[in-house]
């Protein structure tokens, strides 16, 4: 195989859920592109890594600071989402459901890989709760071990804010599931038939 065909191959296989077939694949799809669309196409990608920020307010991807949906002044910003990255974000949005804002955690408690508390976004959350506008929380993380583990943290950090009000999302969203990988109807309703969490459990 030719070096240059092996490299682009060899990163295209990085890339999360591409295997070596399926870059050999992209590769070839690359190679009959137009060559300025090849250019545009790379140039996006590098704009994108180094121009992309989190959002100062809700953790979200973002052009600037504050991120397009923590300025609509349109949102109910007494309901507040916990999901853990961006990608459960979209997902949400998506169903046109929810009009409250987010707190992206930017992944779960997870000790067998070295995540803990503190590297995520939990003292951001508390901090936007202690300023008071904030009447319920909506914890929508994935059903699995690491995504329960993180949930009676959160549970634990937030008994101290004895008027607000705790939902987690209906579980028609199966145990184990990635909420990003789960249909827009199917968040809909666990949204919808979301319940109060017991703030003592």
């Amino acid at each position: 195989m030719s070096l240059l065909l092996e490299n682009i191959v060899s990163e295209l296989n990085r890339l999360p859920g591409v295997g070596r077939r399926t870059a050999l694949r992209l590769a070839m799809h690359i190679l009959k592109m137009e060559r300025e669309d090849v250019a545009a196409m790379t140039e996006s990608i590098s704009e994108f890594r180094n121009n992309i920020c989190h959002c100062a307010k809700c953790g979200n991807l973002s052009d600037s600071e504050i991120c397009e949906i923590c300025a609509d002044t349109k949102r109910d910003r007494t309901t507040l989402c916990v999901v853990e990255q961006v990608a459960d974000l979209l997902s949400i949005e998506k169903t046109r459901q929810y009009r409250g804002v987010y707190n992206v955690l930017g992944g779960v408690i997870s000790p067998m890989q070295g995540i803990g508390p503190s590297d995520l976004r939990i003292d951001l959350l508390l901090d936007r709760i202690a300023m008071g506008e904030v009447k319920e929380v909506i914890i929508a993380i994935s059903a699995s071990v690491e995504g329960e583990t993180t949930l009676f943290y959160l549970m634990n950090c937030l008994k101290r804010f004895e008027r607000l009000k705790i939902t987690t999302i209906a579980r028609g969203i199966g145990f184990g599931d990635e909420l990003e990988y789960v249909d827009e109807h199917t968040i809909t309703q666990a949204l919808i038939n979301r319940r109060e969490v017991d703030k003592n459990r």
